[in-house]
């Protein structure tokens, strides 16, 4: 049921000078990597912070100054550090404070204005500032109306968005005490965010708000309002339908709009809703504090058999009303996923070929068989088409089977170009991204709203998918986003209707001496959450608040066993709903093909991809210790291991790369996609031989070698192990050579594809080609993407 209690109800007022302190402990400072403790303690504070203002108007509005005042601070001394940071708490607190005054709008959107003359990041984050300030400052409580809208997928007529959250948890690291631990942390979340349980809640949360946040104390009483709206609780839809509208239509009119035509409708509203009520005065009255309700959020477990872009799908189309996924019944939804079991993706399913002996034509079929299309629509041929593909091969019997639409619309084709063009805007050919490669090695970062004259349509829906786990669901992730967009390549379905955003929670396994994991981490003796560490780098704030989310986890599962039962605050949730509203700058990680091909000849080979790790081992030299083969070295002179050919291209910085070729003997080698220090932050492939070179001063064999192109070839009769992103599930053994390139995105396969058509025997990039990236990366937001 809807409650709201007054300012003074239940939350203190806190003194500015306490909160300034409380700001001042949050900051990232340059020794919070060489003491991980203050860290951790940083984002249980930014946590603490928040509960303090969330349920005091007073409190939110007296941070807001303390915020601008330190920005400002910061803007002068150039203490860069701590900008992002305090703009992001600073943006969280507006969205929630009930009455800002005009010159406070003023004052944040004039600090913002000036961002953009800043470098990248800040320019960025200053411009989507910016932007939403401007809007804001005209009409007041719209990022909150239209935020909560979305989240909680509110029906309606004049805001057609939607959000929907998705964490997926690896099962090897959420298991024993961590699954109650999060599903009582989500229960909480649900019903302690000030008795927000129903859409009618949320619709009244809505109304008070903006009635607020226009009108002001002057004009407003807010206990009234909110006494009011309970009275009329069953038949508050209307009223937040008059809201959106009035909202909606002022920010089509935008800065052409009349404020004054805006304060007068919000205040016949007001004047509507509590006209049932006693005479007192209805204004000059306190404030109710309308707390930002946590996004509804879909918890799964990521085992073998969840496809999650069939779980995303069913989602959207149970829970909205647009023509885009309403129309669209379960049966045409499982025609365009594929007929597919979940562990197989239709794009790489094995069809076998069948000759046909009749015309196609449906007069000349034979009685009883009916090849309409509606016919094999029909539920109970679609239930049973997976099993009658198993038993084609026993029976050779001539069928005749749904065919794949290799070749897309030119619309279809236009979406993923204007994907592909509006993620990689800045990486086309150009002499100063050197003249032989046309691209940088510097990792890309943040958005890039203001170097794109491409943009992609505005989707409707947005699927915010977070995975939590080590490199291992990070890999896996990477795997079923190739795999995602090799199959919309072919038949378009998610990509027009869903924007996915990507976010990452790194949560390292809890090893013993006798744990299994242990085979698997510990093959180069390196982190478990390289790709989480990579982001808490260039990211002090992720550092902060997510990196720190891992331990903090762990250590409430500890205290969970010790007194269990429903947590009484949601930590793990409200630290979830921070990032995925203020992460917004993604880091771009290069997704890498790999060709494997095994000793034995009779086994097809196979292909698969990885993200950060690809580990070579002969297991016939895996029990050897390092201090023994260093031992054999230096007395024999010659390294103990297996002798491999690796051709490959050696990538410098100035751009002008060397194919290179030679052998070595090893006994294995690691090639990582994530760098391990800032020092090497480059983004290629780094490759590392267990064992150093025999001699130092021969420069044909380097202690590392950086390529993004390389193949491996055993030249005895040994073969080796191979195990993708540190996961032995992703372990292949007797392979006899690989070949391992970046993956190729679909949308520059296809502008590729359409312009060979015309220029028959032309391999340059020419048109839309050179202004697009060759491979296909993985965004993972962070909230501020490289900043060191």
């Amino acid at each position: 049921m809807y409650n709201m209690e007054p300012t003074a109800g239940y939350s203190p007022t806190v003194p500015p000078p306490q909160l300034y302190h409380s700001v001042q402990a949050v900051l990232p400072r340059d020794t919070d990597n060489q003491q991980p403790a203050n860290c951790f303690n940083k984002g249980m504070l930014r946590w603490t912070l928040h509960k303090k203002v969330r349920n005091n108007p007073g409190n939110s509005l007296s941070l807001v100054w303390v915020l601008i005042k330190e920005l400002e601070k910061a803007e002068r001394w150039d203490s860069r550090k701590c900008i992002i940071p305090l703009l992001h708490t600073l943006m969280y607190a507006i969205i929630q404070t009930a009455f800002i005054p005009d010159e406070l709008y003023k004052r944040v959107y004039d600090f913002c204005k000036r961002l953009l003359t800043y470098p990248h990041p800040y320019c960025t984050v200053g411009l989507s500032y910016t932007k939403q300030m401007k809007i804001e400052r005209i009409i007041p409580g719209l990022m909150y109306q239209r935020l909560v809208t979305a989240e909680q997928r509110l029906k309606n007529e004049h805001y057609p968005f939607q959000e929907r959250v998705f964490i997926l948890a690896d099962p090897l690291v959420f298991s024993g005490s961590l699954i109650p631990l999060l599903f009582g942390d989500f229960e909480a979340s649900t019903s302690t965010s000030a008795g927000f349980q129903s859409p009618p809640d949320h619709m009244c949360s809505v109304v008070q708000h903006t009635i607020q946040a226009v009108l002001g104390a002057e004009q407003c009483h807010g206990l009234k309002l909110a006494q009011a709206m309970r009275d009329k609780y069953q038949d508050i839809e209307p009223y937040f339908q008059e809201v959106l509208a009035i909202l909606e239509q002022s920010a089509q009119e935008g800065s052409r709009g009349d404020g004054g035509a805006l304060r007068s409708r919000l205040q016949q509203l007001y004047s509507k809703i509590v006209a049932d009520t006693d005479t007192e005065p209805l204004c000059d009255g306190p404030l109710c504090d309308c707390p930002l309700p946590n996004p509804k959020i879909s918890f799964h477990l990521w085992t073998e058999d969840l496809d999650i872009w069939r779980e995303l799908a069913r989602s959207f189309r149970a829970s909205c009303t647009s023509e885009q996924f309403s129309s669209l019944s379960q049966e045409q939804e499982d025609f365009e996923l594929g007929e597919s079991p979940c562990d197989l993706m239709p794009s790489d399913m094995t069809r076998f070929s069948v000759m046909s002996n009749d015309s196609g034509i449906e007069k000349d079929f034979p009685p009883g068989s009916d090849p309409s299309p509606s016919s094999s629509l029909d539920p109970s041929n679609i239930s049973a088409s997976w099993e009658h593909c198993k038993t084609e091969l026993e029976s050779m019997r001539l069928s005749r089977r749904g065919g794949i639409k290799f070749k897309p619309s030119a619309k279809e084709s236009m979406v993923l170009m204007q994907d592909t063009l509006e993620d990689h805007p800045s990486v086309g050919g150009g002499g100063s991204r050197g003249e032989n490669r046309g691209v940088t090695l510097q990792r890309r970062a943040g958005a890039s709203s203001m170097q794109n004259y491409f943009p992609k349509p505005q989707r409707h829906f947005t699927a915010r998918i977070v995975i939590m786990g080590d490199d291992r669901v990070v890999g896996r992730l990477a795997k079923a986003y190739y795999f995602f967009r090799k199959r919309e390549a072919r038949r378009l379905f998610l990509t027009m209707k869903v924007n996915l955003q990507f976010y990452y929670i790194p949560v390292c396994m809890v090893t013993t001496p006798i744990s299994p994991a242990k085979e698997n981490l510990n093959h180069s003796n390196g982190d478990s959450c390289s790709l989480g560490s990579y982001l808490s780098n260039v990211d002090p704030w992720y550092n902060c608040n997510i990196k720190s989310l891992g331990s903090t986890i762990h250590n409430m599962a500890t205290m969970h066993q010790a007194n269990p039962g429903r947590p009484k605050e949601p930590f793990i949730s409200d630290v979830i709903s921070y990032y995925i509203r203020c992460g917004q700058l993604p880091v771009y990680f290069t997704i890498y093909f790999v060709k494997i091909t095994f000793n034995n000849t009779a086994k097809d080979p196979m292909e698969d991809v990885f993200l950060t790790n690809l580990e070579i081992e002969f297991p016939e030299f895996r029990h050897i210790s390092p201090s023994v083969r260093d031992k054999h070295k230096r007395n024999s002179g010659d390294v103990c291991g297996a002798v491999i050919s690796m051709n490959y291209k050696k990538m410098t910085l100035s751009g002008r790369d060397v194919d290179k070729g030679i052998s070595v003997r090893t006994s294995g080698a690691q090639i990582n996609a994530i760098p391990l220090s800032e020092v090497e932050d480059l983004n290629c492939l780094t490759l590392t031989l267990n064992e150093a070179p025999v001699k130092p001063k021969n420069n044909t064999v380097e202690s590392k070698i950086r390529t993004s192109n390389i193949k491996i070839r055993t030249l005895e009769s040994r073969s080796f192990n191979l195990t993708l992103d540190k996961d032995s599930r992703r372990t292949y053994r007797d392979v006899q050579s690989i070949e391992v390139s970046p993956c190729l995105d679909p949308g520059y396969c296809i502008q590729k594809a359409m312009r060979s058509k015309f220029n028959l025997g032309e391999d340059k990039d020419a048109g839309l080609s050179k202004y697009m990236s060759k491979a296909l990366p993985l965004p993972i937001n962070t909230f501020a993407g490289i900043v060191n």
